[in-house]
């Protein structure tokens, strides 16, 4: 039997039951995790959404979010209002959420990064040294080198997040902040790092990466980005979400338009961007000189 609303106050009502009921599925995957459903289900397939569930999930962050309305009118970042620092900061003395933190990461890497090597061929014609900035534990560079032997990875963190980092073939763990320099490499990888910082960090950032890579290197960088106009769909309520994320937790943190990634492009010294590919709500941009 075909389900059918009789106009739009009709299916709006029904929407606002939705929403009434929304606390059914957070508190439910909660006990999933408590119940550890979801390490279950990563051991059949080696990653899962679990960990990424538990970190934004987290008690510190949820504190964070407690302070959204006072933030919006009093100003300041939500989780340094509650934490009194922020959250990079905050992870680094904290080891046992810093350990969620990269679980997380680990997690989400995994799951992308298997769709981008399908799609993506832009690591066929790489030089022999790929950097990867802000790489946390180094999973990205494993599977990349994994299916590309030839490269030489550079995983690139801070020394506290790299410090008990797993052993890769191919890939080196290298400690460092990546505001002072970048290490050198024939292309620079950087996944969902730009979004956490202003757009004057960001260019100094990128100013690094330029100065890192030859003349006929790039900057392969995977973000959201968000569309200029809003579409009802999937995709536009994730970077919609994102963004609201990032201004939580993050001072300057947010998701860009493309015209906005063109901007620190531009500022930072590159010629332009092309956009490679589109993989789970993330694209796939090389910034070139």
């Amino acid at each position: 039997m075909e389900t059918q609303f009789h106009g739009n106050n009709e299916e709006s009502l029904s929407y606002a039951f939705q929403i009434v009921n929304s606390l059914v599925l957070p508190m439910s995957m909660h006990a999933m995790i408590q119940l550890d459903v979801f390490q279950i289900i990563a051991k059949a397939d080696g990653v899962s959404l679990g960990p990424l569930m538990a970190w934004h999930q987290h008690k510190v962050l949820i504190d964070g979010w407690s302070q959204l309305k006072d933030a919006i009118i009093e100003g300041g970042v939500p989780f340094e209002r509650a934490h009194g620092t922020n959250g990079f900061e905050y992870l680094r003395k904290d080891p046992r959420l810093n350990q969620v933190f990269s679980t997380a990461m680990v997690n989400h890497s995994n799951l992308v990064l298997k769709i981008i090597l399908d799609r993506y061929n832009g690591f066929e014609q790489l030089g022999s040294r790929l950097v990867d900035v802000g790489g946390s534990l180094g999973v990205t560079l494993g599977l990349i080198t994994s299916k590309y032997p030839s490269i030489n990875g550079i995983n690139f963190d801070l020394p506290h997040v790299i410090q008990h980092a797993p052993a890769y073939p191919g890939v080196e763990h290298v400690g460092g902040d990546m505001f002072e320099c970048v290490p050198k490499g024939d292309a620079i990888f950087m996944k969902c790092i730009l979004h956490d910082w202003d757009d004057d960090h960001c260019v100094k950032l990128l100013k690094n990466c330029y100065n890192a890579i030859p003349d006929d290197g790039k900057v392969i960088v995977v973000d959201v980005v968000v569309p200029t106009v809003p579409e009802a769909n999937s995709y536009s309520r994730y970077t919609t979400q994102m963004d609201v994320l990032m201004m939580a937790i993050s001072p300057g943190g947010k998701e860009r338009t493309k015209p906005e990634f063109e901007s620190l492009a531009t500022k930072a010294g590159f010629s332009g961007i092309r956009y490679e590919c589109f993989v789970c709500n993330f694209w796939v941009m090389e910034f070139f000189k």
